[in-house]
């Protein structure tokens, strides 16, 4: 780790969908300026997914290189399977390697349940949910190459859910809400299944943020100039930042971010939060802060689950119950009682 803690990420190679614009924008310049070189993935289409434009992309590039950092740009589709795995390898041909995924590509449409169809939504869930499992995929199957060679650097997967499709659904959020509760759910499968390659998957989920699809909703005006303003995506990129960093431990956390409190969600409900009030984080200190939060710990709650049945009794044993499920494709046969 860099002894400059403002450059924390420094060797790290970070790749960002749906950042050329709110979010994803703001997490790229931000990972930036601590060093990391970022791939900015972003096709350019319209809120609802509609269109293209490749200059999205290319602007945020020439914004991070103009400031003396690394950038490349990438235009594919992650609702493209195969663009995923293109996007993918732009960052390693680009940068020899790869140690951060954020998915933070999503579309919304809202419609009531009534009036909905069914191509807004396919949309919505094929950029939020499909891409988040496309984009993981590629880059859990070049983590794994890497790992079978001897590679023991820390990688991480960050996806992006909402607190409209975990704490707060909302009314014509049906694919929205739909889309965002399943990439929760990824989130902990996923950090199950990886955490042998020495994986780690978070998520945060962005609740009450300034981005083109919050435009309409009420009260997301900003505040007057250099005033704390709790609406800026700057505080989900502090969040991010900590997730990236190569000595957080977290894994299997979903944290919504609300301006400078996060709260760890617990089974789809709000646990203990932590807060800064009128001012924003640091990586570092909300590391700190998190550190002393009461957080679920996926592995114990399965083992919890499966020990009685399989006769594990420790984290160890768990882990290796969980290759054997990997490997087979399987659930073994449970343990006989005795």
């Amino acid at each position: 780790m860099n002894n400059d803690p403002s450059k924390d990420l420094t060797g790290r190679v970070a790749l960002i969908t749906g950042a050329g614009r709110g979010i994803g924008r703001r997490e790229a310049h931000y990972l930036a300026a601590r060093g990391a070189r970022v791939v900015i993935n972003d096709p350019g289409g319209d809120s609802t997914g509609t269109g293209a434009d490749g200059e999205v992309a290319a602007a945020v590039v020439r914004e991070i290189i103009a400031v003396g950092r690394e950038a490349v740009g990438n235009t594919d589709s992650v609702t493209d399977w195969q663009g995923a795995r293109r996007l993918v390898a732009t960052a390693v041909e680009a940068f020899g390697d790869l140690h951060i995924v954020i998915n933070n590509a999503g579309t919304n449409a809202p419609q009531s349940l009534m009036e909905l169809t069914e191509d807004a939504f396919d949309g919505v869930l094929a950029v939020k949910l499909k891409g988040t499992v496309a984009v993981s995929h590629w880059a859990a199957q070049h983590w794994r190459d890497r790992h079978a060679a001897g590679s023991r650097e820390d990688r991480v997967i960050i996806n992006t859910s909402s607190g409209s499709g975990l704490l707060n659904p909302l009314p014509l959020a049906s694919a929205y809400a739909a889309a965002n509760a399943g990439v929760g759910a990824l989130t902990i499968v996923h950090a199950l299944e990886l955490a042998r390659y020495g994986i780690r998957v978070n998520a945060i989920a962005p609740s009450m943020v300034r981005t083109r699809l919050t435009a309409d909703v009420p009260g997301m005006d900003g505040p007057a100039a250099d005033a704390y303003d709790p609406l800026d995506p700057v505080h989900q990129a502090v969040v991010a930042a900590y997730l990236a960093r190569a000595d957080c431990p977290l894994t299997g956390q979903v944290l919504t971010v609300r301006g400078s409190t996060v709260i760890p969600n617990r089974n789809w409900s709000a646990g203990e939060p932590v807060t800064k009030p009128g001012a924003g984080w640091e990586p570092a200190e909300l590391g700190r802060a998190l550190a002393a939060a009461p957080l679920d710990d996926q592995f114990a709650k399965l083992l919890a689950a499966l020990g009685p049945v399989y006769g594990v009794t420790d984290r160890d044993q768990l882990q290796e119950l969980l290759n054997t499920v990997l490997d087979n494709g399987r659930l073994p046969d449970a343990t006989p009682a005795r």
